[in-house]
């Protein structure tokens, strides 16, 4: 089993996946791993026991989940099958599991902090996300954090996405772009921005793989730039505050 799980990981390491989605239970068990990865590296790789126990915390997780041993050994098979995680290659009779990321991604600790607390928290502003993140890398400030986000946004593919500001809120969001949150985001996109896997297994000759695969490159370009204007908005409406409030602080001292 272990080395059936090894062998497969190491296949698809070399075959950089792309366009991944995991289901809620592979981003949660994903999220755990990476994170006892870096809080507790004295404990990791994590027992079976362990996993389904740091799956389900009811602190640092949203929505709590109440994955049993079946569900977690599902996820686990299926993220072995994606090159995200396996067996970890140790001594003892008793299996642990660790993620792959830092094979498949090569990310820093910057961004693999950043995407823990996506796997683990879902959708969240900047300033959660800057907060919530700070017991496994400490971001000095907002300008640093949006440097990290831009980079898991133009990853290849995109580990993270900027979502449209809900009405009545102040501040965007950010997510995960492995699960449904990045579906969600797309969905308004036109119908050749959104090729799919699926469309492209589908095409009917080579010319038309083709174009599918140019349309999605197009709509991973799109909902780059949509991103970046999106964020150019948000700071110059900052901005424009912070003037407004230097203009009344001045002409108080001044008076």
């Amino acid at each position: 089993m272990a080395c059936w799980a090894n062998c497969v990981a190491e296949h698809y390491v070399r075959r950089k996946p792309l366009d991944l989605h995991l289901d809620a239970a592979e981003r949660r068990v994903l999220g755990s791993l990476l994170e006892k990865d870096i809080t507790t590296p004295d404990y990791y790789p994590l027992t079976l026991n362990a996993l389904v126990a740091a799956c389900n915390q009811k602190s640092n997780r949203e929505p709590v989940m109440e994955l049993d041993e079946a569900s977690a050994r599902r996820a686990l098979r299926t993220l072995a099958e994606k090159g995200l995680a396996g067996d970890a290659r140790s001594e003892g009779r008793v299996a642990r599991f660790e993620h792959r990321l830092g094979e498949v991604w090569n990310l820093g600790r910057r961004e693999s902090a950043i995407l823990c607390t996506l796997l683990l928290r879902g959708p969240q502003t900047p300033g959660e996300l800057r907060g919530r993140s700070e017991r496994m890398h400490r971001i000095e400030d907002l300008d640093e954090l949006q440097l990290v986000l831009q980079k898991l946004i133009a990853h290849d593919p995109p580990l993270a996405v900027l979502l449209p500001r809900q009405p009545g809120t102040k501040e965007s969001r950010y997510a995960d772009a492995l699960g449904g949150e990045q579906e969600a985001f797309l969905a308004g996109q036109t119908a050749s921005q959104t090729a799919t896997p699926a469309d492209l297994q589908a095409a009917p000759d080579a010319g038309s793989a083709a174009s599918a695969n140019a349309h999605a490159l197009s709509a991973r370009a799109e909902q780059r730039i949509a991103a970046l204007e999106a964020e150019t908005a948000e700071l110059r409406e900052q901005l424009e505050k912070l003037r407004q409030q230097f203009d009344t602080f001045r002409a108080q001292f001044e008076g």
